[in-house]
């Protein structure tokens, strides 16, 4: 038993998936964020030559 939760204390798989799985949603949520001002910035764009177009 004791080797056990030697062995369980010092494994560090779970830790490693874990920081993985954190970084992969600070990733996705920097690129939602970075696509969502981008996209609002292109549409403000497309408006604001569709005025001009009809002046």
């Amino acid at each position: 038993m004791a080797t056990f939760l030697k062995r369980f204390a010092s494994d560090e798989s779970g830790a490693t998936a874990i920081e993985y799985g954190l970084l992969a949603s600070l990733i996705a949520v920097a690129l939602i964020t970075a696509a969502s001002t981008l996209g609002n910035n292109i549409g403000n764009t497309f408006t604001n030559v569709a005025k001009n177009i009809n002046k």
